[in-house]
C-alpha cells in the first residue's frame, strides 16, 4: 500500500522475483497465461517515474519500462524479472515475444554482435550475449539470474530444436537438441532430449545413431517412457521382433512403476516443465533450482553448519529403530507406501555412519535398503550398439536376411 519510491524498489522488486520463484514450485498452474505478479511490478517501476501504463500489453509495458527507466539500482531486478518473463513466455511457446525482450535487455553491441553471429538462431544468439547485471550480495536470491540464462538457453534450444524437428528440418534440429543437451538441467529433461535426438537420428536414416542416443536416455533416467517407445518401435523396424518384446515388457513394467507412484510428484523450487511444450508445470523438465537434482539426495548431516555428525547419527538410529519395531506395521517398506521418503532417510543414515567412521554398520544400513527395495527396480533392457555395422537408411531390403536377423543390437 506504500507508494513506489526510487530507493526502495530495488528491495521490492528482489521480493517479488523470490515469491514468484516459490509459487512457481508450489503450483503447477503458475505459469498458466501470463505472471500478473510481474506485470504489477513493472505498474510499480512506472509509478515511482510518475508514468502510467495500465492499458498497455505486457509487452508494451516492458519497452516502455526498459527504455524509460535508465536507474542504475535498478538494472539487475529489472533484469531478474526479465528472464523469469521469458521463462514464462517459453513456457507459452512464444518465441517472437522471448526475443523481442531480450533485444531491450541487450545493449546494442550485444545486439549486433547476435545478428552477425548467428543470423538463424537469433534468440539464442540473444541469449547467450546478454550480459547479467552484477547482483548485490546485500540481498539474497532464490535462483541466480546466471543460472536463469543457462537454463533459458537450453530451454530456447529444446523447443527450437523440437520445432525443427516436427518441421522436418532433421540436420538443424540435431544441432539445436545437442547444443540443448549440453546445456543446464535435470536429469529427466536430459532423457527427453537424447529422446528426441534418437527420433532425429532415425529419421535421418541412422539407426545405430539412433539406438545409442536412446540408450543414453535410459542410463539417465531409467522411467523415460518416451524412450523406451522408441527402442521398441525402432527395433520393429529393424526386424529384431525378440528385442522389441522385451522393450515392449519393460516399457510395461515401467509403465505400471510409474503409476505406483504418480501421486508422488516431486516439487522442488522452481519448475520449467513446459518450457519446451506442454504447459503442465515447472521443473518436470527444467530444473530452476541449481543442484537439486544432479545427483543422490546430500544427506542432512553434510548441510549441518556446526557437523554434528555424531548427534545426527543418534538421532537417524533412533528413527531407524522407530521404523524397525513400532511404525513398521504402518509404514511398510517393502512397496505399496506412499511414503517414499523411508529409502532416502536410510541412505541419510549410512552417510552419517560412514562421516562417523562406523564402516560396517554403514554398510548394514545400505544391505537393508537393497533388500528392500529391490523388487521395485525394474529389470534392465541392454541396448548395446554394433560397431562392426555400418550406418544405413531404414528400412532396406538387405537388412531381414543379414546381419540384423544373426545379431542382437
Amino acid at each position: 500500500g506504500l507508494p513506489a519510491a526510487f530507493p526502495t524498489l530495488p528491495l521490492e522488486l528482489t521480493v517479488l522475483y523470490n515469491s514468484l520463484l516459490f509459487t512457481v514450485g508450489a503450483s503447477d498452474s503458475a505459469i498458466e497465461g501470463e505472471s500478473e505478479g510481474i506485470r504489477a511490478g513493472l505498474l510499480r517501476v512506472l509509478e515511482a517515474c510518475g508514468a502510467c501504463g495500465q492499458d498497455l500489453s505486457t509487452e508494451e509495458l516492458w519497452q516502455k519500462v526498459l527504455r524509460e527507466v535508465t536507474v542504475e539500482e535498478l538494472q539487475a531486478p529489472l533484469h531478474r524479472l526479465g528472464a523469469l518473463q521469458a521463462a514464462w513466455w517459453l513456457a507459452g511457446n512464444r518465441l517472437g515475444s522471448t526475443t523481442g525482450l531480450f533485444r531491450l535487455l541487450s545493449n546494442t553491441e550485444d545486439v549486433e554482435r547476435a545478428c552477425c553471429s548467428q543470423r538463424q538462431n537469433e534468440l539464442l544468439s540473444l541469449l547467450k550475449a546478454w550480459q547479467v547485471p552484477a547482483e548485490g550480495a546485500s540481498l539474497p536470491l532464490v535462483q541466480s539470474t546466471e543460472d536463469l540464462k543457462e537454463i533459458l538457453c537450453t530451454a530456447a534450444a529444446f523447443l527450437q530444436g523440437l520445432q525443427e524437428l516436427e518441421a522436418g528440418n532433421f540436420p538443424t534440429a540435431l544441432s539445436l537438441l545437442q547444443e540443448a543437451a549440453g546445456g543446464f538441467c535435470s536429469k529427466r529433461v536430459l532423457a527427453q532430449i537424447y529422446t528426441c535426438l534418437g527420433c532425429c537420428a532415425q529419421r535421418m536414416g541412422k539407426p545405430q545413431t539412433a539406438l545409442q542416443h536412446l540408450k543414453q536416455a535410459l542410463q539417465v533416467d531409467f522411467q523415460c517412457l518416451p524412450a523406451l517407445s522408441h527402442v521398441a518401435a525402432l527395433y520393429r523396424e529393424l526386424g529384431e521382433t525378440e528385442a522389441e518384446l522385451q522393450a515392449l515388457a519393460l516399457l510395461y513394467e515401467v509403465f505400471q512403476y510409474c503409476c505406483c507412484r504418480s501421486a508422488q510428484s516431486m516439487h522442488i523450487m522452481a519448475r520449467a516443465s513446459a518450457v519446451p511444450g506442454e504447459p503442465v508445470g515447472w521443473r518436470s523438465r527444467f530444473h530452476l533450482a541449481a543442484g537439486t537434482s544432479w545427483g543422490p539426495p546430500a544427506p542432512s548431516t553434510t548441510s549441518c553448519p556446526c557437523c554434528r555428525v555424531a548427534d545426527a547419527v543418534e538421532h537417524y538410529l533412533d528413527f531407524l529403530s522407530l521404523l524397525q519395531e513400532g511404525l513398521q506395521q504402518q509404514v511398510p517398506l517393502d512397496g505399496g507406501s506412499a511414503l517414499t521418503r523411508i529409502p532416502e532417510v536410510f541412505l541419510e543414515a549410512a552417510s552419517a555412519l560412514e562421516q562417523a567412521g562406523r564402516h560396517q554398520d554403514a554398510i548394514t544400513v545400505c544391505e537393508e535398503v537393497i533388500s528392500r527395495t529391490t523388487d521395485l527396480i525394474p529389470w534392465m533392457l541392454r541396448v548395446e550398439e554394433r560397431l562392426e555395422q555400418p550406418e544405413c537408411p531404414l528400412p532396406g531390403a538387405g537388412l531381414a536376411g543379414g546381419l540384423l536377423s544373426q545379431k542382437k543390437e
